[in-house]
């Protein structure tokens, strides 16, 4: 069996490597043909008679030339149709004629083009294909491109021309993200210089959180192994554009059918042990029924109830045994659940405690600078305000270790925070504070409030132009407590707002205490109906509500009270 499973790894490991090869060999036909097309376009655009008068001919008048022009545009639109992968089509000349897709399109003064690659080498009379960039030669456009160049032939000593045609770069990122390398595998591409022309993870690459083990000039083709012999490239070079096409396919996903393989063997085996002691059991009747007892009893507890009562047999044998050893198993898992669960209480507490001291260092540089600020020009009044909120900050972070708090303390906490940020950002920030006097004695879940007021400050007041303003709402809404923070901030778009709860990466200048930390402490305490949601508008403003159940005093209260129509009263 050993056996049969090496040479499956190997067939199969050999089988994805040809795989890979023609796949790889494929793509880099597929985008030769973008390049091929795209020189196809350039040489009739150059050899249009209407395209060289429009440029070179100074003898005709400008009804006549404005013709050319006409028909060169027609001549352009007529070639882009021809696929939806040509974003521009353009002709410009040193003399300040030009004429880009239309004849309504019009040039970027601010493009800077002279200075562009495309432009000086085709200059020089080369065929220039370039690597990814932005065009900005169109006014007010911005297309992530791949850009073909030449100059037309034709304007004399005099005036000299270049022909442009931009490939829409999403044509190529589009293909190499559709190609099925197992699900981590992936596609990139170098230019000749061994620079990044596409790569899935190419942000993460110049920002320096990814590093791509393979170089330009490590293979010209074949296949090449990592250092750490996890990961496959597949290379291959075009001769059209020089660029590299290299495939990365993880080994481990290579050999995950062998592993299936292996796993089928291994449970064969065990279906064959298993009906071997199936009939052992059926042909010794004097063990059946104590057997199909304790099976019951498994199947109890085996549902998640551990409290069940095994009753031991007064057989004297085997059998007895095994249901003394069984029932000793269930007291152990019962003492282990147990524990878990108190571990698991103790292990909430420290991360709540925690999270209540993380003061971070970048806020407190900040506020002891904006205190020595205000102390060196005099303003006694502000330092002692300002100092005061930072104290009760700091008290509430290191002395109270209770996972719950009552609602006045959460808010007084989240007003010393206030005080502070208005302080810094004195021409930025204003707040109010409207919360029900009767739900101020009710218990919470610690750090709830502050951290969502911080997101509406770093995230919707920071970014917008003028004073912002935060409110903080609290009171009665139906059988719940509701609690409102509000800001008038630059808002979120409906993306933004769909991805809200998504895991991201915490920001350390901040406190680390993220919308997802919140919404998943107030779920887990109270339960899944509750936790926060969101209302935004772009450029109007959010607002995040915080769902908390109804006390029982509070309900019984509520219940005396209540109206039909409900709402914050």
């Amino acid at each position: 069996m050993v056996i049969s499973i090496n040479q499956s790894r190997t067939a199969v490991r050999n089988t994805a490597i040809e795989y890979t090869s023609q796949l790889i060999e494929m793509m880099n036909e597929s985008i030769d043909s973008y390049i091929t097309n795209m020189e196809s376009i350039a040489r009739v655009v150059a050899e249009n008679s209407d395209v060289r008068s429009y440029l070179f001919s100074e003898t005709e008048n400008e009804g006549t030339r404005e013709e050319h022009g006409r028909r060169a545009a027609e001549l352009f639109q007529t070639l882009s149709d021809t696929g939806n992968d040509i974003c521009n089509i353009g002709i410009i000349s040193d003399s300040g004629r030009y004429l880009i897709n239309d004849t309504s399109t019009l040039l970027n003064p601010y493009a800077g083009y002279e200075e562009t690659e495309w432009y000086t080498r085709a200059l020089l009379g080369e065929e220039v294909i370039t690597s990814s960039h932005v065009q900005n030669i169109v006014n007010n456009e911005f297309p992530w491109v791949v850009t073909l160049s030449r100059e037309i032939p034709g304007g004399g000593a005099d005036v000299e021309a270049v022909l442009f045609v931009d490939l829409n770069f999403g044509s190529i990122s589009r293909l190499c993200e559709k190609t099925n390398l197992g699900t981590k595998g992936y596609v990139f591409i170098m230019d000749e210089e061994g620079n990044l022309i596409y790569h899935p993870r190419q942000r993460l690459i110049y920002s320096g959180l990814w590093e791509e083990e393979f170089t330009a000039d490590k293979e010209n083709g074949g296949v090449v192994f990592s250092e750490d012999g996890q990961k496959l490239y597949t290379v291959s070079r075009s001769e059209v554009t020089g660029w590299t096409m290299v495939g990365v396919t993880y080994l481990d996903e290579m050999m995950s059918r062998t592993d299936r393989l292996r796993n089928l063997f291994y449970l064969m085996a065990i279906v064959l042990v298993g009906v071997a002691l199936t009939l052992s059991i059926f042909l010794t009747d004097m063990i059946t029924m104590p057997l199909r007892r304790l099976r019951g009893t498994m199947k109890v507890v085996e549902n998640g109830n551990f409290d069940v009562e095994v009753e031991e047999p007064d057989t004297g044998d085997e059998i007895s045994d095994l249901f003394r050893s069984f029932r000793n198993m269930i007291l152990k898992i019962r003492e282990l659940v147990e524990q878990n669960t108190a571990e698991q209480r103790e292990k909430r507490k420290s991360e709540l405690n925690a999270l209540q001291a993380q003061i971070n260092p970048h806020f407190l540089y900040n506020t002891l600078d904006s205190i020595i600020w205000m102390a060196e020009a005099g303003d006694r009044k502000n330092v002692v305000l300002m100092t005061s909120a930072l104290a009760k900050l700091l008290r509430k972070s290191i002395s109270n270790r209770n996972e719950m708090v009552t609602l006045e303390e959460e808010i007084e906490y989240t007003r010393s925070y206030l005080i502070i940020q208005k302080m810094r950002y004195v021409d930025k920030l204003e707040y109010e504070m409207d919360v029900e006097s009767a739900i101020l004695q009710m218990e919470v879940v610690k750090l709830i409030v502050q951290p969502l007021v911080e997101n509406a400050i770093y995230h919707g007041i920071k970014y917008k132009e003028g004073k912002g303003l935060v409110r903080i709402e609290g009171g009665f809404w139906e059988d719940q407590v509701v609690l409102r923070i509000i800001d008038n901030g630059v808002g979120m778009t409906k993306t933004q707002l769909a991805h809200v709860f998504d895991e991201r990466e915490t920001d350390t200048r901040r406190n680390g205490v993220g919308v997802l930390n919140v919404h998943r402490r107030i779920r887990l305490h109270y339960g899944g109906e509750y936790g926060l949601s969101f209302e935004s508008a772009e450029g109007e403003g959010t607002t995040v509500s915080i769902h908390l159940p109804l006390p029982d005093p509070y309900r019984e209260r509520r219940s005396a009270e209540a109206d039909a129509e409900g709402g914050f009263r």
